[in-house]
Formats: C-alpha cells, sequence, structure tokens
C-alpha cells in the first residue's frame, strides 16, 4: 500500500499539491488523472522522492519515505517513464539487467532474469543484443516496463508510460500491461493525461482539480455513474454512457443471428445468394471474418480488394462498447461477434443492439428505485 496523508507541495509560494490523502491498495493500478497543472506528476515523484513534499508524510505498508535511505527507497520502487530512459550504450538485456544488478543480483543471474521478463512483456529473445536504437518506440517502452520489473519491485510509478506511441501501439501496450498485471499483482502509481486509458487500466481512478487538489477517487464504474461534481462530470466527458459500457460483458441475453459467410472467390451469384439486404460477409476457410461486401458491386469472384475493412468486430469475452463500436461500423448494420479465438459466432442488428442496452437500462433503474 501507497498512502499519503496530508501531503503539500508548494513551489515559490503557490501550491502545486495541496492536503493529498489518498491510498493505492496493494496489488492494485492506482490511476491519476486531470488537467494539466494538477500536480499528478509532482504527486508520482514524491513517492520515490525525486521531490521532496513541503508537508505530510508518505508511507509504503505503513513505513514513512521521509525516514528511509533514498538509494534503498528508489530500489523498492520501480519506475517507468514516458520515453522509457534506455541507456544507448547498453544492449536491450543489459538495460533490463541493470535494476536487478543494483539489487545485487550476480551478472549470470540478471541477464536470465532479463530474457525471462522480455518474454513476459511481449517481445521476442532474439533482441535482447540489440541496441534501444534498433528498436520501435513501443518495444522500448515494453522494455522499459522489463527494466522496472527486473528488481522485483512491490511498488511501481509510471509516469505516461504509453503516450509517445502511435494510438494503435498503445492500446497493445495497454492491453499486454493488463494481461501483466493480472499475473503480477503489483501495487501501482500511475499518470496520464488520458481519460479514457485512466478507465481502461485503473482499478480506481483519482481525479485532480488544478492546484493540487483531490476532486475525487473512485473505480471506473464509480466514476462514470457517480461523478462527484460537475468538475469531475466534466472532466470525464460528456460521453460517459457510452463509456461506461466498457465495463459491461457481452451476456447470454444478447441473441445473436446466425450469419452466413463466404470465402474469398466464391462467384458473385453465390455471394448474392448467401446477402442479407444486400451485403455478405466474407470469411477466411478458419471461419475468421474478413470484412464485408456489397454484392451490387461485385463484377466476379470475391476478392480481397473488394472487402469493406471499415467494421471492427466484437469477442465473445468483450464488451458491450465493443459490440456497438462493430454495430455502428459495420456497412452491414449488423455487429459481428467471433468466439475467442477469432471464429464467427453469429451478428446482432443495430436496432435490436440497441434494444437490448434499453431493457438493461430499465431494469437497472427498476433495481435501484
Amino acid at each position: 500500500m501507497i498512502a499519503f496523508e496530508g501531503v503539500t507541495k508548494i513551489y515559490n509560494g503557490t501550491p502545486a499539491v495541496r492536503d493529498l490523502d489518498l491510498v493505492a491498495p496493494t496489488g492494485k493500478l492506482t490511476v491519476l488523472v486531470g488537467p494539466s497543472g494538477c500536480g499528478k506528476t509532482t504527486s508520482l515523484r514524491m513517492v520515490n522522492r525525486l521531490i521532496a513534499p513541503t508537508s505530510g508524510t508518505i508511507t509504503l505498508d505503513g513505513e514513512p519515505t521521509h525516514g528511509m535511505k533514498v538509494a534503498q527507497l528508489r530500489r523498492r520502487i520501480g519506475y517507468v517513464i514516458q520515453h522509457a530512459g534506455l541507456f544507448p550504450h547498453r544492449t536491450v538485456a543489459q538495460n533490463v539487467a541493470t535494476t536487478a544488478r543494483l539489487a545485487g543480483i550476480d551478472r549470470g543471474r540478471a541477464r536470465k532474469i532479463a530474457l525471462e521478463l522480455l518474454e513476459r512483456v511481449g517481445l521476442p529473445s532474439a533482441l535482447a543484443d540489440r541496441y534501444p536504437w534498433q528498436l520501435s518506440g513501443g518495444q522500448q517502452q515494453r522494455v522499459g516496463v522489463a527494466r522496472a520489473l527486473a528488481s522485483d519491485p512491490k511498488f511501481m510509478l509510471m509516469d505516461e508510460p504509453f503516450s509517445a506511441v502511435d494510438p494503435i501501439v498503445r492500446a497493445r501496450l495497454q492491453d499486454e500491461f493488463l494481461r501483466l498485471q493480472r499475473e503480477i499483482g503489483k501495487t501501482i502509481i500511475m499518470v496520464t493525461h488520458d481519460i479514457d486509458e485512466a478507465l481502461k487500466l485503473g482499478d480506481q481512478v483519482a481525479v485532480m482539480r488544478t492546484g493540487g487538489k483531490l476532486a475525487q477517487v473512485a473505480s471506473p464504474q464509480a466514476l462514470l455513474t457517480r461523478p462527484a461534481d460537475s468538475f469531475v462530470a466534466d472532466f470525464v466527458g460528456r460521453d460517459r454512457g457510452y463509456r461506461h459500457l466498457g465495463f459491461a460483458g457481452i451476456d447470454d441475453d444478447i441473441v445473436l443471428s446466425k450469419e452466413p459467410a463466404v470465402l474469398l472467390g466464391t462467384p458473385a451469384e453465390a455471394a448474392a445468394r448467401s446477402a442479407i439486404d444486400g451485403w455478405v460477409l466474407v470469411a477466411d476457410e478458419a471461419g475468421r471474418p474478413l470484412g464485408w461486401v456489397r454484392v451490387a458491386e461485385l463484377s466476379g469472384p470475391v476478392r480481397e480488394s473488394d472487402l469493406n475493412l471499415s467494421s471492427t468486430f466484437a469477442s465473445r469475452g468483450g464488451t458491450m462498447r465493443e459490440l456497438l463500436d462493430a454495430a455502428l461500423s459495420s456497412p452491414s448494420g449488423r455487429g459481428v461477434v467471433t468466439e475467442d479465438d477469432g471464429v464467427l459466432r453469429g451478428t446482432i442488428g443495430l436496432a435490436d443492439l440497441v434494444r437490448t442496452l434499453d431493457e438493461r437500462r430499465t431494469s437497472a433503474s427498476g433495481r435501484g428505485s
């Protein structure tokens, strides 16, 4: 557990953080969000004393950090920053092994730990002896996470760790990190400016106001459904209802229709016989959907160039937000649902999906009254 008790930081008479009381629970990920200048990064850096608090106490499992030697304190805490901060003259494996060596682990064991962690964060062992400049931005960020874990710290601080990469890579890194956190269960405080990232990753989200005051700390679901005041409501955003669907699973009450699918190379006449409302779904030989084809536009057998790739697909173990996006993005108006292995399960029309969502909302309102 990381706890802030009345923590304040003042610069030249101006408070950056004011009277912060916050607990980051053991084994959970706490995300700090808020507008620029709200003190979230200052709060993070006070934990490992990169910044000294003006007043108040920060404790790690009940032990005040101000009484610890700085070097020992920082060895207990993994630290991941925005641009990875890797040593350019050291290989990937050497970068990861650095924190293990600082913890007193011998060179051979440290390299073994490094190789294990590279695999754990989704990097092939072939990259171990490359240098940071030979990696993509996303790969460098994975190395940064692996390095922070190499000393097996109980606590981790993460300062906008995924913000320096493009949106596609960022989403993949977030998913990989969620998987990793489920396995390792570290006590983590993370800073981000992205509310969607905070809601996706955080077990709890702490929203801070300009001037360093804590506005609300709550689970993502509670933050969306019960914002504490107008500031929190505005910061979380006007699409709170849509975001909340990200926490609702695709349950068995979702009635899917059987969707005929054709293969690439299917003659236009045969594709037309399988079409519904002028659209037919194309799948590969394993039954995994590839995209939609408008049969009226076919001039011959179905080709890859005929595919409309605008549609997203929702997996059976996914969320209602993913399913709604699949229906909204589908040119046919039918949202595609796959099994977790990517094989087609069925589809649901947008009107039917909206009706189901409304029934859920009505039912939930009835239980709450």
